[in-house]
């Protein structure tokens, strides 16, 4: 018998989305998003692959936009208000 390799795609649609919540502190480098093209990449947010990451180390937030003039969509955006760093 033939063993089956790899990851099924059944367990591999929970791996996608959002990783992330609104007012929660993260890292510089932390994943934010897998495979998501529901989610644009905003202030201090890098996008990578179809992956967003942080630029920075700060507080997500996020921000909708309509669309430009024909598109009636409705964008979100994820961006990160930096940490400020307290001077000694």
């Amino acid at each position: 018998m033939a063993q089956r390799g790899g990851i099924s795609k059944i367990n591999y649609r929970e791996t996608r989305g959002l990783k992330v919540s609104s007012g929660q502190p993260i890292r510089q480098s932390t994943l934010l998003t897998r495979q998501g093209s529901k989610w644009k990449a905003g202030l201090n947010v890098l996008g990578r692959g179809g992956s967003l990451v942080a630029a920075c180390d700060g507080e997500v937030y996020f921000t909708k936009k309509k669309g430009s003039y024909k598109r009636k969509k409705v964008y979100t955006f994820i961006n990160i208000k930096p940490q400020v760093k307290k001077k000694k």
